[in-house]
């Protein structure tokens, strides 16, 4: 297991991270996704440790809270030192009946931190990350709240989930004139068959020195090999139930096709092929990976010790580009004399 700088900051996370939406299965949604239990999140919270992974990741509204309630058991059950895994959580949706019982208020936040604390049954949470956009707080109000838990020492770190690059940029640039504590992390969509990020969020997080979480990597099952074009799948393909993320079905084929033939030149899955595309792209910190079986873990494990060559790269990314689009193609073009005397500054 390598270990990756965590955007501008000095602490380093696995290159894969632990996801926990599998446990719990409360409420209609998230039963969809998975429905483990408390020995089943134990043994797999111990065997990625054992693996390597000191990352996990969860969130306030998985299972409706069981999750955390789960992680933060699973880390008591264990015995495992507070120090010795980074502890991420996430605030934003929905958690009651009341209408102030969701958002990215000061009044949410502060109610939303508590809980969380509660349920992980931990002092401080590594990485708190709000988990989506919310059109009705003021930003300023959104990173207030966050820099006081920063100062009170309740979150060492904060990150943001599913936002565009404009709305980071503008979060940042208020975080400067503000002195507040900036995001040090997106945790977005990406994958070999969804690779829109590339257009204007990882050219962004390159400049600013934020580091990316890839949640779905195997988008939602579809890359993992189970899914063919025909339309058949293996019996409990969590797609035939919950299809999501939204894709490109043809592309995503097609990029299936090929990592196909890949893996079975090296003698590996297909899952392992797309996580292995993911860890090879500079942009990405670590890739957060859920499952619901030691052997599902296991295999996306043996992911990082897999190589590939420059011409495996080079068929994998023809397969999967995104197709031209304003402003990208006029930017390449117009760049082209620029770029061409940076590369000979080089040399």
């Amino acid at each position: 297991m390598r270990y990756r700088k965590f955007g501008n900051t000095g602490l380093f996370v696995s290159e894969l991270c632990l996801g926990t939406m599998t446990f719990g299965g409360e409420g209609e949604l998230w039963s969809q996704i998975g429905d483990l239990q408390q020995a089943d999140a134990d043994r797999l919270i111990g065997r990625a440790l054992d693996a390597g992974i000191n990352f996990i990741d969860t969130a306030d509204v998985y299972s409706e809270g069981i999750s955390e309630q789960m992680t933060g058991q699973a880390l008591k059950n264990l015995q495992v030192p507070r120090s010795d895994v980074v502890l991420a959580t996430k605030v934003f949706g929905e958690t009651g009946p009341g209408v102030n019982a969701r958002g990215l208020s000061r009044y949410h936040i502060m109610d939303g931190v508590k809980a969380s604390l509660r349920r992980l049954q931990v002092d401080h949470i590594d990485l708190y990350q709000v988990h989506g956009f919310d059109p009705a707080t003021p930003i300023e109000e959104t990173l207030h709240a966050l820099d006081t838990l920063v100062q009170q020492g309740h979150v060492r770190y904060i990150g943001v989930s599913n936002w565009a690059a404009w709305q980071i940029m503008k979060a940042l640039g208020i975080a400067d004139r503000l002195g507040l504590a900036h995001f040090q992390s997106l945790q977005a969509y990406y994958t070999i068959a969804g690779r829109d990020l590339e257009r204007d969020i990882a050219p962004m997080l390159q400049s600013e020195g934020l580091g990316l979480m890839v949640w779905s990597p195997l988008a939602g099952g579809l890359l993992s090999g189970k899914y063919t074009r025909d339309g058949r799948a293996e019996e409990g393909g969590r797609r035939t139930r919950f299809d999501f993320p939204p894709v490109e079905k043809e592309r995503a084929y097609d990029c299936i096709d090929v990592m196909r033939r890949i893996a079975d030149n090296k003698g590996v899955s297909v899952a392992q092929i797309a996580l292995a595309w993911l860890l090879h792209q500079d942009v990405v910190t670590s890739v957060i990976v859920g499952a619901k079986r030691t052997e599902q873990l296991d295999d996306n494990i043996a992911a990082t010790q897999i190589e590939l060559g420059g011409h495996e790269l080079t068929e994998l990314n023809r397969v999967s580009e995104l197709p031209p689009e304003y402003p990208g193609w006029m930017l390449e073009r117009q760049g082209q004399y620029r770029r061409e005397q940076l590369a000979a500054q080089g040399r």
